[in-house]
């Protein structure tokens, strides 16, 4: 078979969505025709596949369907990567049917590269689908530019062919006007299925493993990803075509005819809820208009105008303009004008967390964040408003792109859609007219204010659907442990919908990240400060620092050897890097050195005014029984009963999470779930003996914080240079891991003697007799070997363990072991509820 072009084989229909990214033709010596697929997620009606049917069987080469989740998408997350799994499965199936392979990919591995080039590198073809919202033009270029062989972008997604609109249209009217003539041929035509089947494939020569689909747990595999577990999955809106044409048929025979009338009302269920099959291609755009073009009437005409004018004049903007889609460069010179003249107005600033959890105080926007927060959708006539409302609490308008993105793409299902940009960018004056008289903030762009459309609106009606878990019934959840990761497990479930109780020994929360009061001194005796590492927390410190609960702690930082270290050198101050990998208390959530690096300062974080400022933060809307101990865990038919060493009762709950730390959980587990119990009680916790000291002068030492190498002690520290904390000379002093444990059951006076004159010989000055000396035994501070998993899990109980002995150390380690362990319980999906409401699959007009 010749190697020419093969788009003259293509039907009509077909040909006219293919843009050639690369014009070559097809490569000599390639083994398949490999169509990556990513948001045409379906094996009907499906002009992508099409492509790559047709063209395989030109080339009498094998056709590798192939499809990848994971990369560094931004916003990857338990409910996205649920829900794509899910529609690969099902895609899956439907394609086995038509007897044509389709192999999938999981980057459950940072490290590990996307086979994709590596299969795009053994291919006569490479066929895609045409999808222009951020990053996929940039990765479709990408590809292009590194494969020899051809690379089409086919149109899988709009009815009229988005390129053969040529420019880009900035009134719904106009575009509307553009496509008729070419609508009208297209909303009514049948598509014709290639039948043609190319060459089988032989998958012996794959870079990769297969998923097998069929057989996995897919929890357990979203589970190993390194993504956000805190947006957990939707129950009653699984992935996959036959549950998309389910809600679709439902809404055809049942809610299509009265659309018209009941559309704009959030709070009745009269919309289709399709947007998050359509995002992903998991039905097809062509069935869905052909069915409401044959059902007639008001209803399906406005549906229809949603579905193709507004959803494709998105599409059409993307196209034309992808490259700026996430900036105001995008938006009409009179709303660029109008927003810049009124980027100094005075504003009410919310912070990310307050956004995101919906906690305003406007009701109305904290409702509809709480939609997509637990339900990952939002009524479209309330998207509207919602999002007029973030330019009065962000910083600048620049800034209010970047939240309206954030919250929406974070948690919508059909969020990083060209028409999730569309409705977004609307809010901001995309798409619109300016509006008379110019008012604060938004200046000409017009006004959508929560109160006035709070006052059309039945908003308990609204709560009660949105407050609602998306499963059929909210868990009953007992955390055991207030330290940080069984807080942030716990306020994720709650931010859900799920119904938690959480109990500690102690008498306030906090755990190692703790702060100790002592007549007018305060003292951070556990966990020091706190470092980023990984985005996932960094985007919770960096709203942490906007509420002012963490600032950065610049104090001066050293390395010290001990006059009495064995390696004889001289004691002193030592600025390089000293034995970076060795385990230290520094950090007692952590578990690692952070000392001074080649290539920068370490950037430390403190809670504000006392380390256990974050986790009284995330306590404060929780249910928390302090100077309670769980004694005993014992399952009843399929529930937990718990109770207090003494037998006292503390209730039955659906799931349990344990936070303390790793031998304490594995006492508490050991009868109950004897193999997590286990894996708990492998892990070695060092201990730390803590000092803390009150000085009435100032030690001039020349440093705020010190590592100490060679003594009793591995790390000192000023706690009076940190932000917010009471005037006056305060020490905190670490004993090493070493020194502690051959001393652990010494008095407290004893201890802090021991290392007073410890800190005497490491820094070669006697201090003055201190107005305070105490000690703290820290019997479980550092994990020197975390499991290498993020939290665990035992499957089918309800039962999860998390803690800085998790998937990593350090304060943030906590913290996403925490966040780890509340995914694994939202992944519970306890038959879907009834369906809720939410959004068009058009944008607002």
């Amino acid at each position: 078979m010749s190697r020419e072009p093969v788009l003259e084989r293509l039907p009509a229909p077909v040909a006219e969505r293919v843009q050639r990214v690369s014009a070559a033709p097809p490569a000599a010596g390639g083994r398949h025709v490999l169509y990556w697929m990513h948001h045409a997620v379906r094996g009907h009606e499906n002009p992508a596949l099409d492509a790559g049917l047709l063209a395989a069987a030109t080339l009498e080469l094998p056709l590798l369907v192939y499809q990848g989740l994971g990369g560094d998408h931004r916003f990857n997350s338990d409910r996205h990567h649920t829900f794509i799994l899910e529609g690969a499965r099902a895609a899956r199936a439907e394609l086995a049917g038509r007897g044509i392979e389709h192999l999938f990919w999981l980057g459950d591995d940072p490290a590990r590269p996307s086979p994709l080039t590596a299969l795009a590198a053994e291919a006569a073809l490479v066929v895609t689908e045409d999808f222009p919202a951020p990053p996929f033009p940039r990765w479709t270029a990408a590809l292009a530019a590194r494969t020899p062989a051809p690379v089409w972008a086919v149109d899988a997604a709009c009815v009229v062919p988005m390129r053969l609109v040529e420019r880009p249209f900035d009134r719904a009217y106009r575009f509307r006007d553009a496509i008729r003539g070419l609508l009208a041929e297209r909303l009514e035509r049948s598509w014709a299925e290639v039948d043609e089947l190319p060459p089988p494939l032989d998958k012996s020569r794959l870079p990769f493993e297969d998923v097998d689909l069929a057989g996995a747990d897919l929890a357990e595999l979203v589970a190993r990803c390194p993504i956000d577990h805190t947006v957990g999955p939707v129950a009653h809106t699984r992935g996959g075509g036959a549950a998309g044409y389910e809600r679709w048929r439902r809404f055809l025979q049942t809610r299509l005819a009265s659309y018209a009338a009941r559309r704009n009302d959030a709070a009745a269920d009269g919309v289709s809820r399709l947007s998050p099959y359509l995002h992903h291609g998991q039905v097809s755009p062509l069935r869905i208009a052909r069915e409401a073009a044959a059902a007639g009437g008001k209803g399906a005409e406005k549906f229809l105008d949603e579905l193709i004018v507004w959803r494709e004049l998105a599409h059409n903007l993307c196209c034309h303009r992808h490259h700026e889609v996430e900036s105001l460069a995008v938006l009409p010179e009179w709303a660029r004008y109008t927003l810049a003249d009124h980027a100094g107005d005075p504003r009410e600033v919310r912070s990310w967390e307050t956004l995101a959890r919906g906690r305003t105080g406007d009701r109305l926007w904290d409702l509809c964040q709480a939609s997509l927060v637990r339900h990952g959708e939002l009524h479209n006539n309330v998207r509207m408003t919602w999002g007029k409302a973030l330019p009065g609490w962000t910083a600048d308008p620049e800034r209010a792109l970047e939240t309206l993105i954030d919250l929406n793409h974070r948690f919508a299902l059909d969020g990083s859609d060209p028409n999730s940009y569309g409705g977004l960018l609307w809010c901001l004056g995309l798409f619109d007219r300016p509006f008379a008289p110019e008012r604060p903030v938004l200046g000409a762009v017009r006004p959508r204010p929560t109160a006035a459309h709070a006052r059309r609106l039945d908003l308990d009606r609204y709560a009660r659907r949105v407050l609602a878990p998306a499963t059929e019934r909210p868990l009953e959840v007992a955390v055991v442990g207030a330290g940080l990761s069984g807080l942030v497990a716990a306020r994720t479930l709650a931010d859900h919908g799920h119904r938690v109780r959480v109990f500690d020994k102690g008498r306030g929360v906090g755990g190692r990240a703790s702060t100790r009061r002592a007549g007018g001194w305060r003292f951070d005796h556990g966990a020091q400060y706190l470092t980023v590492r990984d985005r996932r927390f960094g985007r919770w410190v960096d709203s942490w620092r906007r509420d002012g609960l963490v600032a950065e702690w610049r104090g001066r930082i050293a390395a010290i050897r001990s006059p009495g270290s064995q390696t004889g050198e001289a004691g002193g101050v030592d600025g390089g890097d000293l034995d970076a990998g060795s385990l230290d208390a520094g950090d007692l959530d952590a578990g690692t050195r952070d000392e001074p690096r080649r290539g920068g300062p370490t950037k430390r974080f403190v809670g504000v005014p006392g380390m256990s400022a974050v986790c009284r933060h995330l306590a404060a809307d929780l249910e928390v029984v302090l100077e309670t101990e769980v004694g005993e865990l014992r399952r009843v038919a399929d529930r937990w009963d718990l109770a207090t060493a003494d037998g006292a009762d503390l209730g039955r709950y659906d799931a349990v999470v344990a936070s303390a730390p790793a031998p304490q959980t594995a006492a508490l587990l050991a009868a109950a779930a004897p193999a997590l119990a286990g894996r708990a009680a492998a892990v070695e916790m060092l201990p730390c003996w803590a000092v803390m000291a009150a000085f009435e002068t100032p030690l001039e030492l020349g440093f705020d914080g010190a590592f100490i190498h060679g003594s009793p002690l591995s790390w000192v520290a000023r706690d009076a240079s940190k932000h917010g904390r009471p005037a006056g000379e305060t020490w905190v002093l670490h004993g090493s891991p070493e020194w502690s444990r051959r001393h652990l059951e010494l008095g407290r006076e004893e201890a802090a003697e021991r290392l007073l004159a410890a800190f005497s010989e490491a820094v070669g000055a006697r201090p003055p007799a201190p107005l305070h000396l105490d000690a703290h035994r820290w019997r479980f501070a550092l994990p020197p070997t975390p499991l290498p998993e993020p939290c665990l899990f035992e499957p089918g109980s309800g039962l999860a363990a998390c803690g800085d002995w998790c998937g990593g150390p350090r304060i943030e380690g906590a913290f996403l072991s925490g966040c780890a362990a509340a995914g694994r319980l939202l992944a519970l999906r306890p038959g879907p509820a009834q369906p809720v409401l939410f959004a068009d699959p058009g944008d607002p007009g």
